[in-house]
């Protein structure tokens, strides 16, 4: 076997030890063996084709074909035999697709999800080719490192515990191996070694500085692992124990795959036998309304599931409703809470209240999508944090609400009105809304419906997912618990034309000092949310609250207590306004609070607080800047011709004749006059490289005058001009009286536009933004400067290497 094809295999052999640290996300084996089956494939056809001596490039084609195939069999779209086929390939692309949503979606360790394996298998496999390249053919194993360290950034990137030891120290054993074969390569090509004694030595003994550099290298690997176990970390996996669908603490009963779904977890936090406290909340506000983490917006015949969040890091800031035209016509109260979220409370979306304005002090890297209102992580967890909350509290009047027009047929969010389509559902809907004319009171039909003089009863027995055929039989036996109740109204409401969704969070929990409120997964809750132009999204909890610990069912006049007696009529009921003294009220907030509420201007009117938007500007001002650095090429070469034309001006013009030239002004000192013509010479040759003309720094000037004629076809004035700046360069390089003409800069602006008029359209334009010729000084410049510098350094260093202390003792003596 060559030393090739020898170092092929222990490339192959080493990639698959660089990709140990993989085994700490995915939950089963599977991946290692399918990139087992694929590393093999490709490296198979790097040893046949190097067998049969083909060129690199064939190599090269063979192993990305094998690693193809070996793709195509892993992972058949099932519309190909044996090759693939654009029906694989676009199958190939839905496996990427479908890779990015479980990233977002799971936790490590990942389930076998096959768009997760198929990355896991295309990556180790390109890693495969790279390094395999990198050892066999450029013989640069050291090289091959680094895409051997990009499998490992992988699991550093997304687990949140420190990666595993073990993993990273049989990576680093694979490529420690891939060095010593290489070695041992280039010493039994290269014949015997020697050591210092003159002694040969056998290819396996080690000479005193190989086993120098094979113990600083243990060292290093030695360090690289155990410092790092010293270094604190943040804790908690990515798969929430809050949003899984397999058994456990925090997760309800599933199928172990491992797929989110938000009404399983609920079910399995309101069922588990243990009280379990999550959070403790400190507000400012009197009557908190529910901390929420979750939407479920999709709604298909299998129930209600939610879209993977997408948003802008939380470092951009939160969007404040105050400003937003989509909910100008709700009024704010400002309100601040305390959250800390205990050990037991580990998942990737963060508990905040509706309308979060500022969110502080929560460790880790999180985004937040402003259509779904929520705050996620793909890498950090809730588990022990503690944050800050600035929130607005909005407070809807019904009068207003029923005043809000229905959105347009092609609003976006008409998506939010679709159903599966029922017929007991789309039955009861029709016989609740009938003669209703806005959509609030279509919604008030829908929400009063649920109450126990209808025959609703709160129960946790109950079990659905959401189905339409369970929906059915929630409204016909009328038992369930939030989840039920939260699923039938969202699924109403769409079906009487008004977007609905459902959220998940928690209530406001048990009240243990003043402002002090404390969540336990008794307190995991499901509402629903209703979209009103002009107001946003507006909540509504159907579920009896003599069933819910910490219910706000009530607390404001647009959704009130269905189940209690009516409230006796006041001044404040009859107009359908709330109270002074109700909760949903922005004056009942207390004098600390920051309301629009605490007789401001825009206290009673609901309008918006106009402020400076800035964006545009810091926009433009962006977008000026840019132009600006685009332009200082362009800027540059415009200076330097102008002092050259400078320099060819005349003071004192005199004409002569010059080779039947006539009309050419000349100077009297002759070493301006060569100055000039060098100064000259050097825009002409700046313009050919502008123009992208050869230069040829071994022609003369004549000749190169004569090259440019011929070249760009040049004739009259401009051919003429280029002949006289060759003319006056050769008699300055060489006669002893220079050609004391100063017509140079004419000549020089004939001759541009000659090279102007033979290039094409896209190097004129090069030519004048960005000039060839100034970029090519810029570089110049700065390697000869980096030169400059790196002769300082290796004087600095002599002159340390040459100092001796003794030398100054010796002379104080």
């Amino acid at each position: 076997m060559t030393g090739r094809r020898r170092l092929g295999l222990v490339a192959a052999a080493a990639t698959l030890l660089a990709a140990a640290p993989l085994s700490a996300i995915f939950e089963s084996w599977t991946w290692i063996a399918q990139c087992v089956l694929t590393v093999a494939l490709i490296e198979g056809a790097a040893m046949a084709t190097r067998t049969f001596r083909f060129p690199t490039w064939a190599q090269v084609l063979s192993m990305i074909l094998a690693l193809a195939l070996a793709l195509t069999w892993l992972f058949p779209s099932g519309k190909e035999i044996i090759i693939p086929t654009p029906d694989t390939l676009a199958h190939f692309a839905e496996l990427i697709r479908q890779a990015g949503e479980d990233t977002r979606s799971y936790g490590v360790p990942v389930p076998d999800r096959d768009g997760l394996l198929f990355v896991a298998v295309l990556g180790v496999g390109a890693v495969v080719i790279v390094v395999d390249l990198l050892t066999a053919v450029f013989r640069r194993p050291a090289l091959a490192g680094l895409p051997m360290l990009a499998i490992y950034s992988i699991p550093v990137a997304v687990y949140l515990d420190s990666v595993p030891a073990i993993p990273f120290v049989v990576g680093a054993s694979g490529f420690l191996w891939l060095l010593v074969a290489d070695n041992v390569d280039r010493v039994r090509r290269f014949g015997r070694r020697f050591t210092g004694d003159g002694r040969d030595v056998d290819v396996w003994e080690p000479s005193p500085l190989a086993a120098a550099g094979r113990r600083i290298g243990v060292v290093g690997v030695l360090v690289a692992v155990v410092v790092p176990l010293g270094v604190p970390t943040v804790t908690g996996g990515l798969l929430t124990q809050l949003t899984q669908t397999t058994g456990g603490p925090g997760g309800g009963s599933g199928t172990g795959s491992g797929r989110i779904n938000l009404m399983a977890s609920l079910s399995g936090r309101l069922t588990e036998n243990a009280t379990v406290p999550l959070l403790k909340v400190t507000t400012d506000e009197p009557e908190p309304f529910y901390l929420r983490f979750g939407i479920a917006d999709v709604l298909t015949e299998n129930g209600f599931n939610h879209e993977s969040p997408k948003g802008g890091a939380l470092a951009l800031g939160l969007p404040d409703p105050r400003r937003q035209a989509s909910t100008r016509s709700a009024r704010y109260t400002e309100y601040r809470a305390e959250v800390e979220v205990t050990k037991d409370l580990q998942q990737n979306m963060t508990p905040l209240y509706t309308h979060a304005t500022v969110v502080e002090g929560l460790k880790g890297s999180w985004a937040y999508d402003p259509s779904q209102q929520v705050l996620y992580s793909g890498r950090s967890t809730t588990r022990d944090q503690k944050y800050g909350i600035t929130y607005m509290r909005a407070a809807y009047s019904p009068r207003l609400l029923q005043q809000a027009a229905p959105l347009p047929a092609d609003d976006p969010l008409r998506a939010y009105t679709a159903t599966p389509g029922d017929a007991t559902v789309d039955a009861t809907v029709k016989q609740l809304v009938q003669g209703k004319t806005s959509d609030y009171d279509k919604v008030r039909a829908i929400y009063n419906w649920f109450s126990k003089d209808n025959g609703f009863r709160y129960s946790l027995s109950a079990t659905t997912t959401g189905k339409a055929s369970e929906i059915a039989e929630f409204l016909d036996n009328k038992a369930g618990y939030c989840q039920q109740y939260a699923a039938a109204m969202a699924w109403m409401v769409r079906a009487a034309g008004v977007p609905a969704r459902v959220a998940f969070g928690f209530t406001r929990g048990t009240q243990t000092g003043p402002g002090t409120f404390t969540i336990t997964n008794r307190n995991a809750h499901a509402w629903t949310e209703v979209y009103f132009q002009g107001f946003g999204w507006v909540p509504f909890d159907a579920t009896p609250s003599a069933g819910v610990t910490g219910s706000a069912r009530g607390a404001s006049n647009w959704a009130p207590d269905v189940d209690r007696p009516a409230p006796t009529t006041s001044s404040s009921a009859d107009s359908g306004e709330p109270g002074p003294d109700s909760s949903a009220d922005p004056g009942a907030a207390n004098g600390e609070n920051r309301s629009n509420a605490d007789g401001g201007p825009d206290a009673n009117t609901g309008t918006v607080v106009q402020e400076t938007d800035w964006t545009g500007l810091w926009i433009a001002a962006g977008v000026a800047l840019l132009l600006a650095l685009l332009l200082v090429p362009a800027l540059r070469r415009v200076l330097v011709r102008k002092r050259r034309h400078a320099a060819t001006a005349p003071p004192a013009p005199t004409v002569l004749a010059v080779d039947g030239i006539t009309d050419i002004t000349v100077t009297g000192v002759a070493g301006q006059a060569r100055e000039d013509a060098h100064a000259a010479w050097d825009e002409l040759i700046d313009s050919m490289v502008d123009f992208q003309v050869p230069v040829d720094p071994t022609e003369t000037p004549r000749i190169t005058a004569q090259r440019l004629i011929r070249d760009l076809a040049l004739n009259g004035e401009p051919a003429d001009a280029a002949i006289l700046l060759g003319t006056a360069e050769e008699r300055a390089r060489y006669a002893r009286q220079p050609l004391q003409g100063a017509e140079l800069t004419a000549a020089l602006r004939r001759i541009r536009s000659g090279m102007s008029t033979a290039a094409s359209a896209r190097t004129r334009l090069r030519a004048t933004l960005l000039p060839p010729s100034v970029l090519l000084s810029w570089r110049l410049g700065l390697a000869e400067w980096s030169t400059r510098t790196a002769e300082r350094l290796t004087g600095l260093r002599d002159s340390l290497t040459r100092f001796n202390p003794r030398r100054l003792l010796s002379r104080s003596r």
